[in-house]
């Protein structure tokens, strides 16, 4: 039987209950009636539960899913979704930084970093942290200097912690032959074509249409598989963002970011604002946030003027500062300059976060990029093993950990060759007709972009 996962409503009523207690909503009244039901709990790690629901659960499921998002949330004012009052709520709101300027050199480090760390971390994809700790001690790799391997590691370990099923035949180090496809990828290629396309006056609507055109609906994951549903029900942006969608401040927007800085270099506002264009198709509030502090902290690394610290503190000034992430990202930078030991970070961020917060939300995750590049000084290859190294999303945390290094170090040559070697200037997808492209092209398509008026 298909299972088909992120959209069915009796697998979508936990993560609401969840997201609601987590957003200044009041659930309770709601829970206890679909709890009274029989209703299940959200799956803890896949995106469907094993068996269908009954009609009548369904139609529950559906029923309060739309009642949950009618209650009012006390956080509404800290947190708003609409850019002009997201504006308003940032007393810092960045001035242009300098001179447009980057070239296709730092675009194709920047690209390639993507790539590295969203491998680096593809294995590991959904394993707890103490998973990811065994696996690489076992292997000899801890702290992680390289791609994850199995060699070495004990069958009893394997089978008792498996990597990531669709990842271990393409993404171990024994294994890896060229970039293989990830959504941490693909999207970044969608919003190149959105781009080309539209040029960067580009609206939510020609994201959506770009979409439509060029996302297969099976490459598409939680948030983003949620407003696909609502744009083929005939939902318009942005309210595909809001219509039963849990999953609107989970880190999907964030992982689309990259693409808005590299196309404004020295202009994080602009960068912001496109991000939030783009972001506003599947997220509200904090999942918008993590978008728009990406793109801006890459727009200021674009201009090759400014260290990761200054990156992160340009980041910052897009997002309220009253908001969860931003209170969630001052803390994790905050402990990255007490703490040698990164381990020590990273425990920390798991006792502060892991009860709170699905392991593919945003504040979480975006929190440990900030803290892995942090305390990585911007370095590549120390940012992308702290990212992955503390768990939670590691691919999308590798991916934007690595794409920020990456940029900073200015010349795909400065990048180590244990890293990009096996990438293979090759990038698979099912996006368009890009299939195969070398990452030294989409530097050179990147760069046009950015050049555009």
């Amino acid at each position: 039987m298909l299972r088909l996962t992120w959209v069915q409503p009796e697998d979508l009523i936990g993560h609401e209950l969840r997201q609601a207690a987590q957003d200044g909503r009041e659930p309770k009244h709601v829970a206890a009636r679909w709890r009274a039901a029989g209703g299940p709990q959200a799956p803890a790690a896949a995106g469907a539960s094993p068996t269908p629901a009954s009609r009548y659960l369904r139609r529950l499921a559906k029923d309060l899913l739309d009642e949950l998002a009618d209650l009012p949330s006390a956080l509404a004012d800290d947190e708003p979704t609409d850019l002009e009052r997201i504006k308003a709520a940032c007393p810092e709101w960045p001035d242009p930084l300098g001179p447009r300027a980057t070239t296709p050199q730092h675009l194709e480090a920047a690209w390639l970093g993507r790539a590295a760390g969203c491998l680096l971390g593809k294995p590991v994809e959904k394993l707890p942290l103490d998973a990811i700790r065994r696996l690489a001690r076992a292997a000899g790799n801890w702290p992680l200097t390289g791609y994850f391997t199995a060699r070495g590691v004990p069958e009893e370990l394997l089978r008792q912690y498996p990597w990531n099923r669709r990842s271990a035949t393409t993404s171990l180090a024994e294994n890896i032959d060229g970039m293989p496809e990830d959504d941490d990828l693909d999207y970044p290629l969608l919003n190149l074509v959105l781009l080309q396309r539209h040029g960067r006056a580009f609206t939510t609507t020609d994201v959506a249409r770009t979409w439509l055109d060029e996302l297969p609906a099976g490459r598409t994951f939680t948030a983003e598989r949620i407003a696909y549903r609502n744009l083929l029900d005939g939902l318009e942006p942005p309210h595909t963002a809001r219509h039963r969608n849990p999953f609107r401040e989970w880190i999907g927007a964030l992982i689309r970011a990259d693409v808005h800085g590299w196309t404004n270099p020295g202009d994080p506002a602009a960068a912001a604002e496109q991000a939030h264009r783009d972001a506003t198709l599947t997220h509200t509030a904090n999942g918008v946030y993590a978008a728009m502090f990406a793109a801006a902290c890459i727009a200021a690394a674009a201009t090759g003027a400014h260290d990761v610290h200054t990156c992160l503190r340009t980041g910052l000034t897009v997002v309220p500062p009253r908001s969860r992430l931003a209170r969630a990202v001052r803390e994790a930078v905050r402990l990255a300059y007490e703490h040698e030991d990164f381990d020590t970070v990273v425990d920390a961020l798991h006792a502060r976060h892991a009860d709170t917060y699905h392991w593919v939300h945003a504040v979480p995750n975006t929190a440990l990029i900030a803290a892995a590049l942090t305390h990585g000084n911007g370095d590549f290859a120390d940012s992308v093993c702290r990212a992955v190294s503390g768990g939670w999303d590691t691919d999308s945390g590798g991916a934007t950990a690595g794409g920020i290094a990456g940029l900073l170090a200015g010349h795909p040559g400065a990048l180590p060759d244990h890293w990009t070697a096996p990438l293979k200037n090759r990038l698979s997808t099912s996006v368009g007709d890009l299939n195969g492209i070398g990452f030294d092209t989409l530097a050179h398509l990147t760069h046009r972009e950015s050049l555009r008026p």
